[in-house]
């Protein structure tokens, strides 16, 4: 619920200062951190106050509220730009969806529960569903819930019988029943444990799977054991009479207001709505040396277990991203309107929450303030379209695998060419080239790459400093 492909009157608030954790003794600290307690790690307010204006100055964010937290717990808020058509300005007290930040609530339930005895990480996830649904296996290897949650499952992002009837809330009518056909259904294409490969399937099931085993829904179990320990009493998946009030409007990447997601049965990916205040306290529970059970739970949850790629490993569904010796804890998230991101350093102690409420990514932010090191992106460039024959395009129409369950299908449609990713809409591409091709929905672009003999053999996504190959195979 992250990969997807504006004018607001600019306003911003700063927060009062909140201070959620009790300074370790100095000793302590002495010995494990860089820069003792006290010591100010993030840029003044002001210039925090700076980077979100800038960036909703940019049009690259309708509303942006960023927290940080220091090592000695002390946080600031600022924000920048509109709600939307809602009662309340934006500030730390508005709601968000935060999408795929909820797979990291679903990883610490999945730690707590087997601090508990109630599963262990190498349960196969067919022992906690009904006899009569049979889960997909290769060469003789289950899938555990340890894969579910480090995304090596082998389980495709989605599943291949999602039919929306309402494209603007994809996840709202897929029913538990569908979910076990295409288990059933499903051949996995890969070795379980073979390979990273993110997938919002996988962990929704494994929501779907601890809820099972709690013997209640998710977001009750995601209530008991998380946030109403942490006193998150502004996060939920249903809106309470305060959440709603304080619910900010979702805007689409040219600044149109889109519906709020509903996802009844992968609830454990991305359902959850929260608040700053609500995830500088979860953000406060994952940082320093636990402090109950929970908090040894969450500990668990960073720990490792597999490499997602150069310099980044998968833990209980947060990412580790190595930066030279530094380590940052991380996720992200994102539905129609909404993206977000948490992250922290934890030798440092250091975290920051960013919230937004368009279709435009913010994670730079949250890395570029835990780490100087890591840049702000750029604004992206003005392109220009420019005419390429139609025999040309008609060469690039075609489906274009990424990795199994997600393709990009490229059609011709009144003399230009549209690109669809799997389960998401479809929008135009210009050419700046034969070749080239940019968006303006968002800042993405797409080169088409032909063999020697001139046949067009698949597509490279070129998106947020990243490039995503993709096979032609139709």
């Amino acid at each position: 619920m992250e990969t997807n492909w504006v004018d607001a009157a600019s306003t911003y608030n700063v927060s009062t200062t909140m201070t959620f954790r009790n300074p370790l003794p100095f000793a302590l600290v002495s010995l494990v951190l860089t820069n003792p307690l006290g010591a100010q790690h993030f840029p003044p307010t002001e210039q925090l106050r700076s980077i979100v204006q800038t960036r909703v100055d940019e049009g690259r964010a309708v509303g942006i509220v960023l927290g940080v937290m220091e090592a000695d717990g002390s946080t600031r808020v600022v924000s920048a730009g509109e709600a939307g058509p809602v009662t309340h300005p934006l500030g730390e007290r508005s709601v968000f969806e935060i999408g795929s930040i909820t797979k990291v609530f679903t990883g610490i339930l999945l730690a707590d529960m087997v601090q508990r005895g109630e599963v262990t990480l190498g349960d196969p996830v067919s022992k906690y569903l009904p006899s009569d649904v049979t889960m997909p296996s290769r060469n003789g290897r289950e899938i555990t819930l340890l894969d579910l949650s480090t995304h090596r499952s082998g389980l495709p992002r989605l599943p291949s019988n999602m039919s929306p009837k309402d494209a603007s809330n994809p996840y709202a009518d897929y029913t538990v029943d569908q979910l076990y056909a295409f288990l059933a259904s499903h051949e996995l294409r890969r070795d379980i444990g073979s390979q990273y490969e993110y997938s919002n399937l996988a962990v929704g099931l494994l929501g779907h799977v601890l809820a099972r085993v709690a013997g209640m829904n998710y977001e009750d179990l995601v209530r008991t054991r998380i946030l109403t320990p942490l006193h998150m009493t502004m996060s939920g998946i249903a809106l309470t009479p305060d959440m709603q009030d304080w619910m900010v409007a979702g805007h689409n990447q040219q600044g149109r207001v889109v519906p709020l997601w509903d996802l009844p049965v992968f609830a454990g990916a991305g359902a959850l709505r929260s608040n700053t205040i609500d995830m500088l306290r979860f953000l406060a529970a994952n940082i320093g040396p636990p402090e109950g059970d929970l908090e040894k739970a969450m500990r668990a949850s960073h720990i490792p277990h597999m490499q997602a790629g150069p310099q980044m490993a998968v833990g209980l569904n947060w990412h580790i991203r190595s930066v030279g010796e530094k380590r940052l804890v991380w996720h992200n998230g994102g539905t129609a309107g909404f993206r977000t991101f948490i992250g922290f350093d934890p030798d440092e102690r250091v975290g920051v929450v960013v919230l937004t409420n368009s279709a435009h990514g913010a994670d730079d932010i949250g890395f570029h303030l835990i780490n100087t090191e890591i840049p702000l992106t750029e604004p992206p460039r003005e392109r220009t379209a420019v005419e390429v024959d139609a025999e040309i395009l008609a060469d690039y129409v075609g489906e274009y695998e990424v990795t199994p369950g997600l393709s990009f299908v490229i059609t011709l449609e009144d003399g230009g060419l549209h690109v669809q990713p799997t389960g998401q809409r479809k929008a135009p591409i210009f050419p700046e080239s034969e070749t080239e091709f940019f968006l303006r929905v968002v800042d993405a672009q797409i080169t088409f790459q032909r063999d020697d003999a001139g046949k067009v053999t698949g597509l490279v996504l070129h998106q947020g400093g990243q490039s995503v190959p993709g096979r032609k195979v139709k």
